[in-house]
């Protein structure tokens, strides 16, 4: 059912759900809020949707695997909102799939059951908040082919993986091996990742730049060592940062830099994570594992970062 509503409830249920106010060249205008309670009615409000639209999903079970392609601006976003008991499940393939969705906000609903929970391809300014994201044979949130300045924030992942071949990541940024993959400015913010995830809580490939990694807490309980998999978070882009995290569980590191192209994995900065590894056995046992440190790619580790249990905090000189 599609409803008109006025533009004062839409903003007040738009600023609830952590949206943008809408706005536009010729001044405020209303803008169509559809309620949908069917999977049939999810796929074709999708198909409708115009910039500054919402949908809004029942309470409920949504079998399917739902793509949006209709892109919004900054100041007139799409949102998709609903319930952590709104539930998008898919059997295989993508639960959902924002292939040039830019500036989307998907808030609060849950996705399950399928190869890949939420997929970003070619969107720019996607906001995935306080999302639900688990029991996937692979990753839970994935921004790539160039979707830059993206944001997963207060949002829980977990129980990734289930095909065994350590591809499984909590989140993943970027393409491996595929340095034209820009998804840059990608934030990632206050989320609780893990445990169950069959790759790193966080993987973030070459290519991409300026990651910000911030306030999560990660479980490594499911880390598989399959694909070197064995830290909560790798680095393989540049001018990333990771702070004020906190993390238990792991096989071998907390956090680690790799170079896997030729002047990628540089620029890293750690500051005031928190890292636990208690019961870890593997080689190195560190908080931060720098792998590719040199003058022309530095990494800078600050002693606000804290350890417990392992063999120490990093294997380079610590910052002040």
């Amino acid at each position: 059912m599609r409803t008109r509503t006025p533009l004062l409830a839409l903003l007040t249920a738009a600023l609830a759900a952590g949206v943008l106010p809408l706005a536009s060249a010729g001044g405020a205008q209303a803008a169509t809020v559809t309620e949908v309670s069917t999977a049939a009615q999810l796929k074709a409000a999708l198909a409708a949707v115009a910039p500054g639209d919402t949908i809004r999903l029942a309470d409920g079970t949504y079998t399917g695997n739902f793509k949006a392609t209709v892109p919004a601006t900054a100041s007139a976003r799409i949102t998709l909102t609903g319930s952590g008991r709104a539930v998008l499940t898919a059997g295989g393939g993508y639960g959902l799939h924002l292939n040039g969705a830019s500036h989307w906000t998907v808030y609060g609903v849950t996705v399950t059951g399928g190869q890949k929970g939420i997929v970003a391809d070619a969107a720019t300014g996607v906001v995935i908040d306080s999302v639900t994201v688990h029991d996937l044979d692979m990753e839970g949130v994935h921004f790539r082919t160039s979707s830059r300045d993206g944001v997963i924030r207060n949002s829980r992942i977990y129980d990734t993986g289930h095909d065994g071949r350590g591809m499984g990541e909590g989140v993943y940024v970027g393409s491996a091996g595929d340095l034209t993959d820009r998804s840059d400015n990608v934030r990632i913010l206050d989320n609780v990742i893990g445990p169950g995830v069959g790759g790193e809580n966080v993987d973030i490939k070459e290519g991409t730049t300026g990651t910000r990694v911030i306030g999560n807490t990660f479980d490594g309980g499911g880390l598989t060592g399959a694909n070197y998999d064995d830290s909560w978070v790798d680095v393989k882009g540049n001018d990333v940062l990771v702070e004020n995290n906190r993390g238990v569980r792991t096989t071998n590191n907390g956090y680690e830099t790799h170079t896997q192209q030729s002047g990628w994995g540089c620029g890293t900065v750690f500051r005031g994570n928190v890292s636990d590894l208690t019961g870890a056995t593997g080689d190195k046992r560190l908080a931060v594992n720098v792998t590719n440190l040199s003058a022309s790619c530095p990494t800078t580790v600050y002693s606000s970062n804290t350890v417990t249990g392992g063999n120490g905090l990093t294997n380079i000189a610590v910052t002040p």
